[in-house]
């Protein structure tokens, strides 16, 4: 019998199938754009909504939880082009919230792999985490361990190796291990990465991951002398990875036990289709992805399997197809910062490289009814924007073109220029021109080819890794700032939101609908639909009606409900998206009702003097204030 997965609905529904079983409950997908939390741009990772749980905070749907997540990551962006990343995946996800552990997690996952997806166990490695004396975190031999009676039982040899390090696997091989240990580097799991980088609060804990062996693809030395699960070389694929996450970063960097064990399970969902197939290339594995490519040979006339330019192209337009379409979907727009600027980076990188297959002009947004009919059921609200979705992608082609046109006319001068100096285009103008008119470094390289023209690469490179960590510096104090450290003063804001939702509800109507916040302890960020600025006297009068309710210093409290339940009894809430069984419905005496995930004040007199610092635009229909305390 047959056991390949054909579809990414095939192991979506299986997946969810096998866990409720397994006595989890089927959460529905958590929106791309992260609500309540500005630690990051978008939603990465199936756990990000469910950190106040694994810090103990009770989840309406109760201790075993499991669902797919729409992902996006923007870092993986120049990583597009080879067999494996893609910038949007689904993560399926299953967590055990100070329920089981160790033992269930992995002879669950290793059955899930054997019994229902199909993949055969002697093409499977597994690592784990090798300890840190440092931090006094332990071995994690328990997994080991577990994992050496899961090889057994289907007769497979399992000697555990140690690595550690990427450079010692590249030196040392696979030594016939089945099982290998590594550092914190590899095999231990928070959002801020190894132990050292985690803010106070932040939660974390020792990882293992799943690889599959592609024993058709060879080694290239190139990725180093030897091969072992964590080599770049293509051959090893990450399928999977279960966190156990049981340390907390305290305040003076030491690590102490959550009062809970947790599981955070994250598998990507078009790898373990392709390991399911044996199919080294997700973009032939993944039905999604497949359906785009083969779109892409139709109107570009030529074939998938050319040579690797070729298929580079295809593989970055249909991910970042997909993922633009996503995006814009979650209502993000073409902009110049945060989510419109990586959503403009997607789209140009597409026409770039729509002009190197030669397809015409307006290609890429007829594409993007592939993507929306393929994720029809599982996203029916894009099937309704697919129109303004189509027409945001052209407008942002024309735009780019232009942008193309007149930054052209400046290189030229730059052309001109460079005859002086050794006909040679210096790192710091390259990255001028990426950064200024949104060149690709490959228009740049040809560009200069073309010219007889010396691109300076690795002068271009410093000035990226320049850009990369000033970025990397943003992005670190986003997390300090954001609402997963619930510091007093951060969670004061968020409740302050409560107040501020209701009364622009008061104020202008209850056509007003809260489209998204970021909160950090110096300032909350709440945007809200209304279709025209709003006029001093109103924003005074919003003001006044937050104050007037903090000084009648009302009780918070907390109900657990069904959606139905929540919406009957008046809560606020997105009643167009999917919710769990369960929510949690937060009243403010008698002023607010919302379904939220917390952390709240117990009585809103502790938030002090509420201030509307600024009242702006987002985008058509959508404003943004801008408050402190």
């Amino acid at each position: 019998m047959d056991s390949q997965l054909k579809t990414i609905a095939e192991l979506r529904k299986k997946y969810q199938e096998y866990f409720s079983q397994k006595k989890h409950v089927v959460m529905p997908s958590a929106s791309l754009i992260p609500e309540n939390d500005s630690t990051t741009l978008f939603t990465g990772s199936g756990m990000q909504p469910l950190v106040p749980y694994l810090l103990g905070a009770k989840h309406p749907d109760g201790t075993r939880l499991t669902n797919s997540q729409q992902c996006f990551r923007a870092e993986d962006i120049e990583e597009v082009g080879d067999n494996r990343h893609t910038t949007f995946f689904e993560m399926l996800g299953n967590w055990s919230l100070g329920d089981y552990f160790k033992k269930e997690q992995l002879t669950w996952f290793a059955e899930f792999l054997t019994d229902v997806a199909g993949l055969d166990l002697s093409n499977v490695y597994v690592t784990a985490f090798a300890g840190d004396e440092k931090n006094g975190i332990p071995r994690d031999e328990e997994s080991a361990k577990i994992w050496q009676e899961i090889f057994a039982k289907k007769g497979i040899k399992a000697d555990v190796v140690e690595l550690l390090t990427e450079k010692r696997g590249s030196e040392l091989g696979m030594q016939d291990g089945r099982i290998f240990y590594y550092d914190a580097k590899k095999n231990w799991w928070s959002r801020a990465g190894v132990p050292e980088n985690m803010p106070a609060g932040e939660p974390g804990g020792p990882d293992s991951e799943i690889f599959f062996e592609f024993k058709q693809i060879p080694h290239d030395e190139k990725f180093g002398k030897y091969c072992h699960p964590n080599c770049d070389c293509g051959r090893f694929m990450e399928i999977g990875n279960s966190v156990f996450m049981e340390y907390k970063k305290e305040e003076n960097g030491s690590f102490s036990k959550l009062k809970q064990r947790n599981v955070d399970f994250g598998g990507g969902m078009e790898r373990i289709m392709a390991a399911s197939q044996n199919n080294f290339d997700v973009f032939s594995a993944v039905d999604t992805l497949r359906q785009i490519v083969e779109k892409i040979e139709e109107k570009s006339g030529k074939a998938y399997s050319n040579d690797s330019a070729v298929r580079n192209s295809f593989r970055v337009i249909a991910d970042h197809l997909r993922a633009a379409v996503f995006i814009l979907g979650a209502g993000v727009l073409p902009s110049n910062t945060d989510r419109g600027y990586i959503l403009r980076r997607l789209i140009r990188r597409m026409v770039r490289h729509s002009d190197i297959l030669g397809m015409a002009d307006n290609s890429l947004a007829e594409l993007s009814a592939i993507v929306v009919s393929s994720y029809a059921s599982i996203r029916p609200d894009m099937v309704e924007k697919e129109k303004e979705i189509q027409e945001a992608i052209q407008a942002e082609e024309k735009k780019f073109r232009q942008t193309l046109k007149n930054g052209l006319q400046e290189f030229d001068r730059l052309v001109l220029k460079s005859a002086g100096r050794d006909r040679r285009l210096p790192g710091f103008e390259a990255f001028y021109f990426y950064q200024s008119f949104g060149f690709p470094k490959e228009i740049m390289q040809e560009l200069c080819a073309e010219n007889n023209i010396i691109f300076d690469a690795l002068g271009f490179e410093k000035e990226y890794e320049k850009h990369q960590d000033i970025s990397r510096a943003g992005t670190a104090q986003r997390f300090a700032g954001g609402l997963a450290d619930h510091s007093e003063q951060t969670t004061k804001l968020h409740t302050a939101t409560h107040l501020l939702h209701a009364s622009l509800r008061k104020v202008l109507g209850e056509h007003v609908q809260q489209k998204g916040s970021n909160i950090t302890p110096e300032r909350l960020r709440f945007d809200f639909s209304h279709p025209q600025k709003m006029t001093a006297e109103e924003i005074s009068a919003v003001e006044i009606m937050v104050n007037e309710q903090i000084k009648r210093k009302l009780q918070v409290t907390k109900e657990i409900m069904t959606p139905a339940e929540a919406k009957q009894s008046g809560a606020l809430g997105f009643f167009e998206k999917k919710y769990g069984e369960q929510v949690s419905v937060y009243t403010v005496g008698d002023f607010s009702k919302e379904i939220c995930g917390g952390p709240h004040v117990e009585n809103i007199g502790e938030i002090g003097n509420f201030k509307i610092i600024k009242e702006e635009a987002v985008s058509a229909g959508i404003r943004r204030i801008k408050a402190t305390i």
